[in-house]
Parts: C-alpha cells; sequence; structure tokens
C-alpha cells in the first residue's frame, strides 16, 4: 500500500503528547541553526490552493469543521456590550438550524469569542453554560509596546475576569534585532501571568521582515512556554500568508519533534472565504496529521469567514447563493 503523506508525519510524531507546554530553557544554538528557504517555501505555498479538491458533501463537512475552529473576534474601537452579545449569541448557534438540520448535525459552536479586555465580563455572561471560552487580546494589543508592567498586570486583569484564553503580542524589535533572550524572557514572564489560561502567542509576522525571523520567532515563544502561535494581531498591513503559515507551522512541528509537545497554530487577519478556509485546513492536515484539527490545536482568528461559510453550507443544502447580509454575526 502506497505510504500518505499523513501517515509519514504520523510516524515521525509518535511521542508527540496532548499535556499543555510547559516551555524549556532557552537553546540559543538550536534558535541559531534555523533557517528559511523562501524561494522554495513561496514554490510549495503557491500549489496549495489546487492540490486538494472537495467538493459536495464532502466539503460541507470541510466548511462544518472550520465554523467549529473559528475564534468569533471582535476588535473595534466603538464595540459596545450589545455587539458583544449578539456575538456570542451567533457563537453559540453560527450556522442556521435549518441548515444544520439537513445536514444531520444536531450542534455546533466556534471555537471561542476574542474580544478587547474591556468585554470580557459582558462575553463570559453571554456563554455561560455554553462551555466555549472567551480569549481576550493583551499586552498592549495591537503594538504592545505599553509598558511592560502594564502589560503583565492587563493579563492579570482579563483572567480574573473570566478570560481562559489570552492573545499576547510580542515586542517586534526583540525580533528584528536578534535579541532571542529578550524575546523569550517577556513570553516566559507573559506565559506566568497567564497561569492557566491558555496563552497564544501573537508574532504579527508582516512586522518581521523575513521568513527566518518568523521561524527562530515561533520557535523562542514555543521555548517560552506558548499553547498557541499565531501570525497576527489583524491589524497589520500584511497578515496570515500561506508561506508564513508554512513556516509556523513547520516550527511547530520541529518543537514537537524534539520535545513531544503539541503546539496550537492560529493564523489571523485577511482569512474571510469559505475556500481560503479550505486550503489553510488542507495544508494543516497535509503537514502535521488530522489531530491538528480541533480547537485545541488549530483555530481561525476571523468574523466575516463565517458569513461567507453559512452561505456556501446554505448553497450545499438549497442550492441558491443567497446575498451576504442574510449572513450577518448577530
Amino acid at each position: 500500500m502506497q505510504r500518505t503523506q499523513q501517515d509519514t508525519v504520523s510516524a515521525r510524531l509518535p511521542q508527540v503528547q496532548d499535556a499543555r507546554n510547559p516551555g524549556m530553557a532557552l537553546e540559543l544554538d538550536w534558535v541559531a541553526s534555523v533557517q528559511a528557504n523562501t524561494s522554495a517555501i513561496e514554490r510549495r505555498a503557491t500549489t496549495l490552493p489546487g492540490r486538494r479538491s472537495v467538493k459536495k458533501d464532502h466539503q460541507a463537512a470541510w466548511l462544518l469543521k472550520a465554523v467549529s475552529l473559528i475564534d468569533l473576534t471582535t476588535l473595534s474601537g466603538d464595540d459596545t456590550p450589545g455587539r458583544v452579545r449578539r456575538l456570542c449569541a451567533k457563537a453559540r448557534q453560527p450556522v442556521r438550524p435549518d441548515l444544520l438540520e439537513a445536514l444531520g448535525v444536531q450542534s455546533l459552536s466556534t471555537g471561542a469569542v476574542c474580544v478587547y479586555h474591556e468585554m470580557v465580563p459582558v462575553a463570559v455572561e453571554a456563554l455561560e453554560g455554553s462551555g466555549i471560552p472567551v480569549a481576550a487580546v493583551s499586552t498592549g494589543f495591537p503594538a504592545g509596546l505599553s509598558p511592560f508592567k502594564l502589560r503583565i498586570a492587563e493579563i492579570e486583569e482579563s483572567v480574573k475576569a473570566g478570560a481562559r484564553e489570552i492573545d499576547i503580542v510580542i515586542s517586534r524589535r526583540h525580533v528584528l534585532t536578534g535579541n532571542w533572550r529578550a524575546l523569550y524572557d517577556e513570553v516566559r514572564a507573559f506565559r506566568e501571568a497567564c497561569g492557566d489560561a491558555h496563552m497564544k502567542t501573537i508574532l504579527a509576522t508582516g512586522e518581521l521582515a523575513t521568513l527566518r525571523n518568523v521561524a527562530r520567532a515561533s520557535l523562542v515563544c514555543m521555548m517560552a512556554g506558548a499553547d498557541f502561535i499565531k501570525t497576527s494581531t489583524g491589524k497589520e498591513p500584511v497578515n496570515a500568508t500561506l508561506p508564513v503559515s508554512l513556516v509556523m507551522i513547520r516550527a511547530l512541528r520541529d518543537y514537537g519533534e524534539r520535545t513531544g509537545y503539541r503546539i496550537g497554530y492560529k493564523p489571523a487577519g485577511g482569512i474571510s472565504r469559505a475556500r481560503d478556509a479550505l486550503t489553510y485546513l488542507t495544508l494543516i492536515k497535509d503537514e502535521l496529521g488530522r489531530r491538528w484539527l480541533e480547537p485545541d490545536l488549530f483555530r481561525f482568528g476571523a468574523s466575516s469567514l463565517l458569513g461567507d461559510i453559512e452561505r456556501q453550507i446554505e448553497h450545499h443544502v438549497t442550492g441558491r447563493y443567497s446575498a451576504g447580509w442574510r449572513h450577518a454575526m448577530g
């Protein structure tokens, strides 16, 4: 029988476990050895959208899986409690009940709801009893340039308010100047402040200049105890891309092979179409295997993505495309 790529991945990761990543001592030799062949990475990324094609019932199943992996997000200066409550209601029921019934699905919810600290108590109350976690962006999001003590305090306050996940941002200058010790110490302190709340580490990859910087920053953040590595805040000019994603998931695969711990991955910003979500799911399955297609190891940072997925699901069920406004976030 022909050996598939997923079989190869699974064989290569027999020791990887589901226990939370405790981090490790900073190994600068390992960091310095990390390289990125930009031309090869870009060639591979270019082929990804055409490598796999899923149709009909299979496509609908993949799209429903994508819904369960979305961190439904609102990070606007004009957020209100009413908007957050509506978003939480959408997280509880992301796809219309009649469409789910037609597909034989009894229940479905998103992976999390992501908000600013100020809206954490509202979201926690609105999601009570649902099992859907609240994620809070923190540490001076999106620039990460507020005083260090305030960034630590912000994490602690969000955890006290009920956030079960914290999306922190790193200081990009540490990456751009190659100060890996400073980056490690910063992220380690953030991890300690998170306590039992899982920490997603936002690299802001569009501001890191090179794919090699992305690879090395990913590794350092995992050494410091990151539970997830995440591409972007969604506020940079360039957010999630396939080349960056390929670099980051190979970094977390290498970390798993070396340490025995699985790290999650979250592409965020710019993923707004259902077909893009399918490409990312294919990439994850090809590179890491089926286990990573679960909310504890993979998330989409998105809001408009859900509307397009629901629209595609309605087309699958009815044979007709509906207007986008029929699938509002709340």
